[in-house]
C-alpha cells in the first residue's frame, strides 16, 4: 500500500512539473484575439462569414458575462508595438467589407454592450448598392466614439495577384485618401484582403502612412508580435461554448494551421 501511495505521489509529481512546464513556456505566447466577423444576417450567406444577428448577441453577451475587456484595435497596435501589457482578457473586434447589415444589426448590439469595433471598408464599394455602407452610416456609427473605419484596398482585390505593383499602391494609397476624405479622419489601419500579402506590400503600407494591419491566419508571425500581419480568428454562427472558449483563450494560434502570406484560400 506504501508503494502505491509513492507512486501516486511521484505520479501527482511528474503531471504538476508538466503544467508548471507547459505554462512557462506559453506565457510568452498567448496573443490577444481579434475577433473577426464579415455578414450578421440570417441571409443564406456562405456560412464560414456569417453569424446571426441572435447568435452574434450571444457571442457579445458570452464577453461581457465571462469578463473580457473588450479594447480597441489601435490600443492593441499601439500596445504591440511597444511592448505594453494590456488589461487581462483584453480581446478586439473587426468586421470585414464594410457590409450594410453591420450596421442594422451588429451595430446595435455593440452600442447595447459599449463595445468598441473596427470596419475595415473597400473605398469603392461603399455608398454603391444596397448590400453595402453609405458614408453617413458609417459616420453615425463614428460619432458614438464606438466604431472606427479602415481600409480594405479600393475594390477588394486579392492583391499578391497584381502584377502590376502600381495597381497595387492604388489599391493601398488611394483608398485611404477617399476614406479619410469621405469621414474627415485619419485612416491609420489596414486590412488585407482574404489575408493575402507580401513583404513587398507590407513596405508599402508603412510608407503610405499606416501604423498597422491584420490578416487571417496567414504568415509566419505565430504570435502577432509584428503589427503588418496581425492574425485574426474568424467567427460564425457554430462558434459558443468550448469553441468561444478555445478562439478567445489566447492561445489558439498555437494550434490553428497557418497560410502562406501570398497562397489562395482562407
Amino acid at each position: 500500500m506504501k508503494i502505491v501511495k509513492n507512486i501516486l505521489k511521484i505520479f501527482a509529481f511528474g503531471i504538476f512539473v508538466l503544467f508548471v512546464g507547459f505554462f512557462s513556456w506559453a506565457s510568452d505566447k498567448h496573443v490577444v484575439p481579434i475577433m473577426m466577423y464579415h455578414h450578421v444576417d440570417n441571409k443564406n450567406h456562405h456560412e464560414l462569414n456569417t453569424v446571426s444577428p441572435e447568435n452574434f448577441e450571444k457571442q457579445m453577451a458570452y464577453l461581457k458575462r465571462h469578463g473580457f475587456h473588450v479594447i480597441r484595435f489601435d490600443e492593441l497596435v499601439s500596445a504591440t508595438a511597444h511592448h505594453t501589457k494590456l488589461p487581462p482578457k483584453s480581446v478586439v473586434i473587426t468586421f470585414d467589407d464594410g457590409y450594410l447589415d453591420n450596421y442594422l444589426y451588429a451595430y446595435p448590439v455593440l452600442e447595447k454592450y459599449q463595445f468598441p469595433a473596427t470596419i475595415f471598408v473597400p473605398s469603392d464599394l461603399m455608398n454603391t448598392t444596397e448590400g453595402f455602407l453609405t458614408w453617413d452610416q458609417i459616420k453615425v456609427m463614428m460619432n458614438s466614439g464606438l466604431v472606427s473605419i479602415g481600409s480594405h484596398t479600393r475594390t477588394h482585390v486579392y492583391l499578391p495577384d497584381y502584377p502590376d505593383f502600381k495597381k497595387v499602391e492604388d489599391e493601398v494609397v488611394t483608398s485611404k485618401r477617399i476614406i479619410e476624405e469621405k469621414i474627415g479622419k485619419k485612416v491609420e489601419y489596414f486590412c488585407y484582403p482574404s489575408g493575402g500579402f507580401t513583404y513587398e506590400i507590407k513596405d508599402l503600407l508603412r510608407r503610405a502612412g499606416y501604423k498597422g494591419a491584420c490578416t487571417t491566419n496567414r504568415g509566419r508571425d505565430r504570435y502577432n508580435k509584428d503589427v503588418f500581419e496581425l492574425k485574426r480568428v474568424r467567427f460564425n454562427n457554430k462558434d459558443y461554448g468550448f469553441s468561444m472558449w478555445m478562439k478567445l483563450s489566447g492561445y489558439n494560434n498555437l494550434f490553428r494551421k497557418s497560410r502562406t502570406p501570398y497562397s489562395r484560400g482562407n
